[in-house]
């Protein structure tokens, strides 16, 4: 059966109307002043454009066609945005329900990966889908807030007092995040369980407990960085060695060319499309390290800009999901601090590697960098924020007129 039918016949049972369509006057209007959907479309024209500048010299000698990684990105965020059109018609009472049968569809994919998996620079990370690159790891992680948000519901009274019902959903996606460490991935599994461990200290698991997860945690990411050796090699480039030193077989040479971009930007940058660094010194130019790009054409400027979006964006669905606390709206609320903490921890990750303030790790900058599968699920993200708003909205309203 699928999620659509089980929605309509849940839905029936449950006793709530169908949702209006996206389009309709509502839902439309919340969405028109929703600062969410401006500061979005803003970041992913950014995006676009950047893109654009840092991939056509690569495509031009790639594909012969130097718009080639343009186009698919455009691609990738039209499909995100009828994705995003759909989530916002769904309700959150489905998505509720369905979140534990979503996380076990993407363990299941995590799983396909690792025996059928597109092998790239010698991670698997990847399902061929004809032309399209499916990454399982970024709807894994969003699949894994929705079940949380879901299970600190359904055992509020628990997780405060029960260390059991603490160790249920924690094991659990632990489990999943080796999954993707596998792949390997560890920047991924790294934020997806940060995010798990600030949801649960949100849901008032105690404090002890939660120091006891993250020193577990912190002794399980030693042992994963010792077991690899280009691991270990870059946490001792990070450490013992000058970065300035360019080692051309590639221990310093991408996060030196990434300074080099930043030191040329200056203040107000070289102009759009008169980045150097992007004409193949700087490896992942479209991807991981955009932001270098930005600051080497949009200079400091063009950088603080783009933070600024990603603050905003993230301190509006901490509004929502505090909006929805006191519409009492757990799940709503859970859901929005998950994915607002996800935002604002994988763009700061992406700043401080593009700078140099932390090992090197592949994580793409949200709604900027290149990235079908990163793109799109960020956009869905976004979605469910916006419909987060939507319901919760009339309830803070209604409230507010009672206390008049």
């Amino acid at each position: 059966m699928s999620l659509l039918q089980e929605w309509l016949i849940w839905g029936k049972r449950a006793g709530f109307k169908k949702p209006r369509a996206a389009g309709s006057r509502s839902i439309g209007r919340s969405v028109a002043h929703s600062a969410l959907f401006p500061l979005t479309m803003v970041l992913l024209i950014i995006g676009l454009v950047m893109v654009a500048s840092a991939s056509m010299p690569l495509a031009e000698k790639l594909h012969q066609d130097p718009f080639y990684y343009l186009v698919r990105q455009f691609s990738f965020a039209t499909v995100g945005f009828l994705f995003g059109l759909t989530v916002l018609q769904i309700p959150l009472q489905f998505w509720e329900k369905v979140a534990p049968a979503l996380l076990l569809l993407s363990a299941l994919m995590l799983v396909l990966v690792l025996l059928v998996g597109v092998n790239v620079n010698g991670a698997s990370r990847w399902l061929a889908l004809g032309p399209i690159r499916l990454q399982p790891s970024e709807f894994t992680k969003l699949a894994a807030y929705l079940y949380l948000a879901g299970y600190l519901v359904r055992h509020r009274e628990k997780v405060c007092s029960d260390l059991a019902a603490v160790l249920r959903p924690i094991a659990l996606l632990a489990a999943v995040s080796v999954l993707i460490l596998v792949e390997p991935d560890l920047g991924a599994a790294f934020v997806m369980m940060v995010v798990v461990l600030t949801m649960m200290w949100l849901g008032g698991v105690r404090p002890s407990q939660l120091l006891l997860f993250f020193i577990c945690g912190g002794i399980f990411l030693a042992i994963a960085i010792v077991m690899e050796p280009f691991r270990m090699k870059r946490i001792i480039s990070f450490y013992a060695e000058d970065p300035f030193l360019v080692d051309p077989s590639g221990r310093n040479y991408q996060i030196t060319q990434a300074l080099i971009a930043y030191g040329r930007g200056g203040w107000q940058g070289l102009g759009l499309g008169e980045g150097l660094q992007k004409l193949f010194y700087l490896p992942e130019a479209h991807t991981d390290f955009i932001l270098a790009v930005v600051a080497e054409e949009l200079g400091l400027l063009g950088t603080l800009s783009i933070v600024l979006l990603f603050s905003l964006i993230v301190w509006k669905a901490f509004q929502i999901a505090a909006r929805a606390s006191a519409g009492n709206q757990p799940f709503a609320s859970y859901l929005a601090y998950g994915i607002g903490v996800w935002i604002g921890l994988q763009a700061t990750i992406n700043l401080w590697v593009n700078m140099n303030l932390m090992p090197t790790k592949g994580l793409t900058l949200p709604l900027v960098s290149y990235g079908g599968s990163s793109l799109v699920v960020m956009m869905i993200a976004i979605a469910l924020l916006m419909r987060v708003e939507y319901e919760v909205g009339p309830l803070i309203h209604r409230r507010e007129r009672k206390n008049r």
